[in-house]
């Protein structure tokens, strides 16, 4: 009951520190089960409050307070990896990411890349996938 009232206390207070409190008093329940003395239960409620509070509320709240962006702008395809569709050439070409065919051209613009070849995004302008092959 107390664990269960931690709990919910703990979502006005957002902090984790209920419930830390909360899984101390859950251990603590499981454990009373046993028939224990209530010295033992209260100190399985301090101990156990207290390593949860050390070693889980951290990487609990590190998890909660990093930001959920998921970036799905032309610029996240830069660094990754096409296949040459049509020969890009100093007029352009073609590439395909993932399905989706996109018109590129290469950073070395006196370079031809054969349709076929693999070549890794080095820049989005605008449209156009600017690309480049490694020798």
């Amino acid at each position: 009951m107390i664990a269960a009232v931690l709990a919910l206390l703990e979502l006005a207070v957002g902090e984790m520190t209920l419930l830390m409190l909360a899984s101390g008093a859950l251990l603590t329940a499981a454990v009373a089960l046993f028939g224990v003395p209530v010295a033992a239960e209260i100190a399985v409620f301090a101990v156990s409050s207290v390593l949860f509070w050390l070693f889980l509320r951290p990487p609990l709240r590190k998890r909660m307070e990093s930001p959920l962006v998921l970036d799905e702008t032309p610029r996240a395809l830069v660094g990754s990896r096409a296949e040459v569709v049509e020969d890009i050439d100093a007029d352009g070409g073609q590439v395909r990411f993932d399905g989706s065919l996109w018109s590129a051209r290469a950073l070395d613009p006196a370079r031809t890349i054969p349709a076929g070849d693999h070549v890794t995004v080095y820049d989005i302008d605008g449209p156009v996938a600017v690309v480049w092959k490694e020798s």
